[in-house]
């Protein structure tokens, strides 16, 4: 039992001193690794598939635009419809009481 307090009171007294050497100490250098030379058919590839990218976002960007115009269109086309309804309403609505007062 007493062997076992004492480890318990040794272990902080051990591990505190192994701890700060270690932070103490400095880390190992990393190995740098000399640039890779990029060689012209890289950069042909790589070029071709960013133009293939930015001829896919010019496609992407005409949809949205014509899309979007489309939208207007239609929503003008909407409250014009509407505006009609309206009016045609409003007439027959005064047809039916001019119908209603020549009939008194």
């Amino acid at each position: 039992m007493q062997k076992t307090v004492l480890i318990k009171r040794l272990i902080p007294a051990i591990c505190l001193p192994l701890f700060l050497f270690g932070c103490a100490s400095e880390p190992v250098p990393v190995a740098k690794q000399p640039d890779q030379i990029i060689s012209g058919e890289v950069m042909l590839r790589e070029s071709q598939g960013i133009a293939s990218l930015s001829e896919r976002w010019k496609a992407g960007k005409q949809l949205v635009d014509k899309g979007t115009n489309m939208v207007n269109e239609g929503e003008a086309k909407v409250a014009e419809g509407n505006r009609l309804i309206s009016e045609g309403n409003k007439i027959i609505q005064e047809s039916e009481e001019n119908y209603k007062s020549i009939k008194k």
